[in-house]
């Protein structure tokens, strides 16, 4: 998570965004590398193994998620107990989840981008015009193409891997970064994504990850620690704690002085 990463996330963001800007029927060829003409159709749409391949990656990827889950319900459940792993590495998996899977993704761009998805062009013997990137004005209505959520979600394992001993940090910053261009290529391949829709979710979760990673191990003035981490969260969950415990007829206590 150094500055050269950034530099070339942001300088590959550039370059795609002018390129396909200025010729965005480049999406379309690229698309048209999946497509059956004759069938009319994106063949793998019907391939069981490629939907198990897509489904598979989804879980890996929320499984890399879960222990960060898990360690965070038990504290709301146990509150008094300290966090079962680094309340840091708990907050900046599951912020940079949030917000790169979720928030912009899903709550954002794919809500008011009216982009059409492959299967949905003309192109592509759908109904809809083909817009480029760029253009949020296409006649879809909802869950459009721009840009890729689960491509973000794909690329987002390039938290954990920040989370990695030094040692192995190259290695599995490679891993995750192919997995998610892996996991893309294959939504590009049953015509649910653009190239661009699929770029713009890898570049967006890297940039969210790298701020993420600045703010909350890098930078000295807004570096957190995880007592302090523990702490709030300790704050958060002891009313419900105390509720609880008062429904069964037992007593909670103080809040601990964390």
């Amino acid at each position: 998570m150094n500055r050269t990463g950034l530099f070339i996330a942001l300088s590959l963001a550039l370059v795609i965004g002018l390129v396909f800007g200025v010729y965005p029927e480049l999406d379309l060829k690229l698309a048209a590398l999946f497509y059956d003409p004759e069938a009319r159709t994106f063949p793998l749409q019907q391939d069981w193994l490629a939907s198990f391949a897509r489904d598979g990656a989804m879980w890996i990827a929320w499984g890399l998620a879960a222990p960060a889950i898990g360690a965070l319900v038990i504290k709301f459940i146990w509150p008094y107990r300290p966090l079962l792993m680094s309340g840091r590495a708990i907050l900046f998996l599951l912020l940079t989840l949030t917000l790169s899977a979720g928030v912009l993704t899903n709550f954002t761009f794919k809500s008011y981008w009216g982009r059409p998805r492959p299967v949905l062009v003309q192109e592509f013997n759908g109904e809809l015009p083909f817009v480029a990137w760029w253009d949020p004005r296409g006649e879809c209505g909802h869950n459009c193409s721009f840009f890729s959520g689960e491509g973000a979600t794909a690329f987002w394992t390039i938290a954990p891997a920040a989370l990695t001993p030094p040692a192995w940090r190259p290695l599995a910053y490679a891993a995750a970064t192919l997995f998610g261009l892996t996991t893309s290529v294959l939504r590009m391949a049953f015509g649910g994504h653009f190239f661009t829709d699929i770029a713009a979710a890898g570049l967006v979760s890297f940039v969210v990850i790298w701020l993420a990673h600045g703010y909350i191990y890098r930078w000295p003035r807004t570096r957190l620690s995880d007592e302090a981490i523990d702490s709030v969260v300790t704050r958060i969950a002891w009313p419900g704690y105390r509720l609880r415990q008062r429904l069964f007829g037992r007593k909670a206590g103080p809040a601990p002085q964390v």
